[in-house]
């Protein structure tokens, strides 16, 4: 017996997807062990997309660390193009269930080789959680003084969006735990800037994977907290270090971006 995984990134957020008829007993012990950069595949997270009698898909994905996530914009792409690949489609609409709620994708060919430009229904950016101290920045220490103010959201998963004259200033491996240390249940940190008309450059650090090259649900509530400040219009496109996606923020919100097939590994199943 053997378990077929294909490996896929979107903007450099890199995913392993498992389709199978149930989620294995192991399934956290597989997303630690085959996330391992060095002694696994490597990958910010496992995906396991279980197909349900009626022809439902369900997704669960699980970080590197184990932990699971109920949503990831950039995860809920490469899914998508994982169950367009197996069904040997070029264009696929489908409603996928995640733990945040049902959300619809649509898929499209790109002219780039093995990649495709997904946009995905992100449901509704809601108030975060409160930190358990009353003055965040101070009790984060001064690798995070450069904050200018902050903002919490909840997509299915908590985000801190920051607002910094200069994101690439930060460094991340310090800030990023510093204040996500003041949840209770951890949050995505995003330190973000206006950096053009209805445009933010934002960099990330992710609750369960750390530094990683974008974060889907995490450009959502960036565009979202910096439109409510009205730094930004209703369609926003985030830069992050692994490329650009685009946030339309009026009616339903949806994330627009690329997913990109790498490689198919087959595994013994043990």
């Amino acid at each position: 017996m053997s378990v077929r995984y294909s490996k896929h990134h979107g903007l450099g957020n890199d995913f392993l997807v498992a389709l199978t008829d149930s989620l294995p007993l192991d399934a956290v012990d597989r997303a630690v062990s085959l996330c391992n950069r060095h002694t696994g595949i490597g990958a910010d997270g496992l995906i396991f997309g279980i197909e349900r009698p009626n022809g439902a898909i369900t997704m669960r994905l699980l970080n590197s660390d184990g932990s699971p996530a109920a949503l990831s914009g950039n995860g809920l792409r490469c899914f998508a193009q994982a169950i367009a690949i197996a069904r040997g489609v070029p264009h696929l609409e489908i409603d996928i269930d995640t733990p945040a709620g049902v959300r619809h994708c649509s898929v499209m060919a790109a002219e780039e080789p093995h990649t495709v430009i997904a946009t995905v229904d992100m449901g509704v950016v809601c108030p975060g959680p409160d930190p358990d101290v009353d003055d965040l920045m101070a009790a984060s220490g001064p690798s995070v003084a450069v904050v200018k103010r902050w903002e919490t959201g909840d997509i299915g998963n908590p985000h801190v969006v920051c607002e910094v004259d200069d994101p690439h200033a930060i460094d991340l491996a310090v800030a990023g735990p510093a204040i996500e240390a003041h949840f209770e249940e951890g949050a995505n940190v995003h330190f973000a800037a206006v950096s053009g008309l209805n445009e933010l450059t934002v960099r990330v650090w992710e609750r369960g994977a750390g530094i990683t090259e974008a974060c889907g649900t995490g450009a959502t509530v960036a565009a979202q907290v910096f439109h409510d400040w009205d730094l930004v219009g209703p369609k926003v496109v985030v830069r992050m270090p692994g490329g650009d996606a685009l946030v339309d923020l009026g009616g339903p919100v949806t994330l627009t971006g690329p997913a990109t097939h790498i490689a198919d590994i087959e595994l013994p199943d043990v």
